[in-house]
């Protein structure tokens, strides 16, 4: 009996199921782009080396071009797509677009999403590897510009806009942070 090498999958994507047969060998960023005509994840490296198919899944970072589709089935996925609220963008792409934090822009959907987990991630507390305290009681270091260059530096961009993203990632986190602060009170 041959081996099975394609299956039926439904994936949960920007908050829509898309049901789609695929090959097994199939990527998450190659079903994306090529079946569902979501284009805004972009193919860089094909690698996982520079982030430009950074999206999220379940809420946390991932490089779409070592993902396999069939593995991603059950799992909540946002894309650059389901990310903006309608007409009204996500205050990450408001603070990239008031900063300039994109020259030719192809990066920028991996390092928005890549942002949205950044900042995700430092809400929650974890560490980073220039975090002065990597302790598990430790709070979270302030988000600075060191470390945010850090927690970033898996996205690269080829025309050098890093001022700029630092600065937007930095607005944009203030922002959920005065966000989290209003609730509160």
């Amino acid at each position: 009996m041959a081996p099975l090498t394609s299956s039926v999958i439904t994936l949960n994507i920007n908050g829509e199921k898309h049901t789609l047969p695929v090959d097994h060998r199939t990527t998450l960023l190659d079903a994306l782009r090529e079946r569902l005509d979501l284009t805004g994840t972009k193919k860089g490296c094909d690698q996982g080396q520079c982030g430009a198919c950074t999206i999220l899944v379940d809420g946390r970072r991932a490089v779409s071009c070592l993902q396999l589709a069939v593995a991603a089935e059950g799992r909540v996925i946002t894309t650059i797509e389901g990310v903006a609220d309608g007409d009204r963008l996500h205050p990450v792409q408001q603070a990239f677009l008031d900063l300039d934090g994109f020259q030719c822009g192809y990066c920028t959907p991996g390092q928005i999403c890549s942002a949205l987990g950044v900042i995700e991630e430092h809400t929650a507390g974890w560490p980073s590897a220039v975090s002065a305290d990597v302790s598990p009681k430790a709070e979270a270091p302030p988000l600075s510009a060191e470390e945010i260059r850090e927690r970033m530096s898996g996205n690269l961009c080829r025309c050098g806009a890093y001022v700029a993203i630092v600065a937007a990632v930095a607005r944009a986190a203030g922002d959920a942070t005065d966000t989290a602060k209003e609730a509160v009170a």
